[in-house]
């Protein structure tokens, strides 16, 4: 006999079972492991592990606890997780150097700057500070919701109190299924003033705001540079980025000697790995003006930087290391959280304190109500007391003869249970206490507070007028002592220092610059050489060449509107087939080179395939990053079409569709980085022909090896973004090609 199959079985599609527990894992992710409850500015396991230590009684006066024994009761009660997670975890909360504010005290080993792990659980201590019970305060009142954990043996907070901005304050990074999370510590100390102010005008806007919360106020210190324009933008919309700089002095040696001395460096770069790092570009020969550099540095850091030549500035000797080290980072923004609804919401600084206002509005709401509760149940067994006070012979006499005691005690005193049982329970020797005048001063005590508590419940301003006392009382806490002063200072972006003539070669040697068509690229010594000695792999063929400098910058700009830079030394050199592009630079797999030119101090026109461009200054075109820097913003389905540096004063452009367009240069904007302007409307059609004139002179078109006069083309000239006329014969069969074709 064939057995019935256990439990419900349903037929389904492998792709929507996969889907549908795919978005469990993702919500599971979301919500209960990578982003912090906007609230109280923690996730689960953080959460837990203050909760665990409240309840092991490990506050600031307490003594130590192994911290094995706390990430046991995590994980046993709350967290059914790994060790390790939960230790990790714990460790970061320890750390001065991770957090501003750190909310657990550690004792023995948890780390350092330079990357080392802590020591095993089983060797370190810990309790929580006094943010931690800040953090806490007031979870035994009814302040927050508590939920059964994963077992159904005990309860765990689903948030916490929050008396502090710990979101904004220690910040918050985490990845998830889809989605991210990324925001700095800041001053708390700034965001209390904020929040204040915030709650006198509710209707200010991010710029008010920013005059309180300056910016990002890091444990390692080091230096913003920033202008207050973008900062305002990375507040406002929740994302951005904002440089963040080391911090040095100089210090004079003998003999006209000098030496830098780094005391800061950014957030979240380890120390040991920066060094490493200069150490390696030394040893590439791309640091130049460096000599030597040394790790001083005890409990404070002290990283030495000796220049090459004592009559270098100081400032472009450090501009050099900024511009290809960790010395100079950017903290990318992306203020995703989740809202009072476990929904994910990137959020302004704004909705940030108005989340955190609102949060501790309701606490308060709720702990105001728990304390009245208190008071009615207080004053209900005071009113009893009194009822016997005068009868205590009595009282004692039913509890000596009588059965029933209660049910004669609520029949002859007209009491209720609550007050029959707080008389019952009361010790003999308590009796002499009755005092009259002692139960009527703390009844008339009670009755005062009472009255308040149903004040401040039915008055709303009454309401925030006591969180502005608490946000002040906090306050008090942070705002001397070096833990309240502000350690990164707020600089506006330096002017851009041009250090490329510092950096060129001893010995400069020409180069010509070979790329195929297929990606190869390789220099070979000299200038004018012949074309017939060049060899290139079979079914190969050369694409471009270019003669330069070996001290020359070189440009490759892709169809996705990235700009990369390789110097002219660092290419392969000799007569072999070189190396492909793409080892060099970090090019997308979807995106080709579009442009390959000599970067020199000009302007340069951007274009693309659907009519739109810009121009940008070559200092915009500088970037030391393998992964290259996003120049042009493209719109959908839309390509890089040619790259031309600025000569003459029109514009000529042709499309696909059959129309010819010529424009003052004048008319297209300067920009930094943009999604450009249009050009010429191109129809259903693309651009075909992009090309730079004198009036006075020619128009040359190389690939028809024809020159025209101005005074042929006046019939075409028009203004920007037109459609332009029909295109003349000549133009009509010529083919779209890029600058590098």
């Amino acid at each position: 006999m064939i057995s019935e199959p256990h439990g419900l079985i349903q037929d389904t599609s492998f792709s929507n079972a996969l889907s549908e527990r795919y978005l469990a894992y993702a919500l599971s992710t979301i919500m209960s492991r990578s982003l912090p409850d906007v609230r109280d500015g923690l996730k689960p396991v953080h959460r837990r592990l203050l909760f665990a230590m409240r309840q092991l009684k490990l506050d600031p006066k307490s003594g130590f606890k192994k911290c094995a024994r706390i990430v046991g009761d995590v994980i046993g009660k709350y967290h059914p997780h790994g060790d390790a997670a939960v230790y990790e975890a714990l460790v970061r909360l320890a750390q001065d150097f991770a957090v501003r504010y750190p909310l657990i005290e550690g004792q023995g080993n948890f780390g350092s700057i330079d990357g080392d792990n802590a020591a095993a659980m089983r060797y370190t201590e810990s309790r929580m500070t006094a943010v931690a019970q800040l953090v806490l305060d007031g979870i035994d009142e009814d302040s927050v919701d508590f939920r059964t954990t994963y077992d159904g043996e005990e309860e765990e907070p689903i948030v916490l109190p929050g008396a502090f901005p710990n979101l904004l304050a220690n910040g918050a990074s985490g990845i998830a299924v889809g989605m991210a999370t990324n925001l700095p510590p800041h001053n708390v100390g700034e965001i209390y003033d904020a929040a204040m102010h915030l709650i006198k005008n509710p209707e200010a806007n991010t710029e008010d705001l920013i005059k309180f919360v300056k910016g990002p106020d890091f444990p390692t210190g080091g230096l913003i540079v920033e202008n207050q324009e973008v900062i305002k933008q990375v507040y406002q919309t929740g994302r951005g980025s904002l440089r963040v700089r080391a911090r040095w002095n100089l210090e004079q040696g003998r003999f006209g000697t000098w030496h830098v001395v780094i005391t800061e460096i950014p957030y979240q770069v380890q120390k040991s790995k920066l060094i490493e790092q200069i150490a390696v570009l030394m040893e590439q020969k791309k640091l130049p003006l460096l000599s030597d550099i040394r790790d001083e540095s005890t409990d404070e850091i002290r990283i030495i930087v000796e220049p090459k030549n004592r009559t270098l500035e100081p400032e472009i000797l450090m501009e050099s290391l900024f511009r290809i080290t960790s010395l100079e980072t950017k903290f990318s923004y992306n203020m995703n959280v989740l809202d009072k609804n476990l929904v994910p919401n990137v959020m302004g600084l704004k909705d940030l304190l108005n989340a955190w206002l609102d949060h501790r509005h309701q606490v308060l709401l709720r702990r105001s109500r728990y304390r009245l509760s208190q008071l009615e149940r207080r004053m209900e067994i005071l009113n009893g007391f009194l009822a016997v006070y005068l009868n205590m012979d009595e009282v004692i006499r039913i509890i000596r003869e009588e059965e029933e005691v209660k049910n004669v005690l609520i029949s002859t005193f007209s009491l209720t249970e609550l007050q029959a049982e707080s008389i019952l329970n009361m010790r003999l020797r308590s009796l002499r206490k009755l005092e009259e005048e002692g139960i009527k001063q703390e009844h008339k005590r009670l009755t005062l507070e009472k009255d308040q508590l149903y004040g401040l419940l039915t008055n709303e301003k009454r309401c925030w007028k006591t969180i502005t006392s608490q946000l002040k009382e906090a306050k008090k806490i942070f705002e001397s002592g070096a833990l309240g002063k502000r350690r990164t200072d707020i600089h506006n972006a330096p002017k851009l220092i041009p250090i490329d003539e510092f950096l060129e070669e001893t010995e400069q040697e020409p180069l010509t610059l070979f790329l195929s068509t297929k990606g190869w690229i390789r220099a070979l010594k000299g200038h004018n050489l012949e074309l017939k000695s060049i060899k290139f792999k079979e079914g190969d063929k050369l694409r471009t060449r270019i003669e330069c400098q070996s001290n020359d910058r070189t440009a490759v700009l892709t169809t996705d509107g990235k700009i990369y830079n390789i110097k002219a030394s660092d290419l392969p050199r000799g007569r072999g087939d070189g190396q492909p592009l793409r080892l060099l630079i970090d090019i997308e797999n979807s995106a080709e080179p579009v442009c390959f030119f000599i970067l020199e101090e000009a302007r340069y026109l951007l274009t693309t395939e659907a009519g739109y461009g810009f121009i940008v200054e070559s200092l915009q075109l500088i970037t030391d990053r393998k992964n290259g820097k996003q120049i042009f913003n493209l719109k959908v389905n839309d390509k890089i079409f040619s790259c031309l540096k600025v000569a003459g004063d029109y514009v000529a452009t042709a499309t696909t569709s059959g129309k010819f367009l010529i424009f003052p240069i004048d008319q297209i904007p300067v920009m930094k980085k943009s999604s450009g302007v249009i050009l010429q409307k191109v129809g259903k059609g693309k651009l075909k022909l992009s090309l730079l004139f004198s009036s006075k002179t020619n128009l040359d078109i190389p690939r028809l090896a024809r020159s025209k006069s101005f005074t042929d083309l006046k019939e075409y000239v028009g203004n920007r973004a037109s459609l332009g006329k029909k295109s003349p014969n000549w133009l009509r069969n010529l083919p779209q090609q890029h600058n590098l074709d």
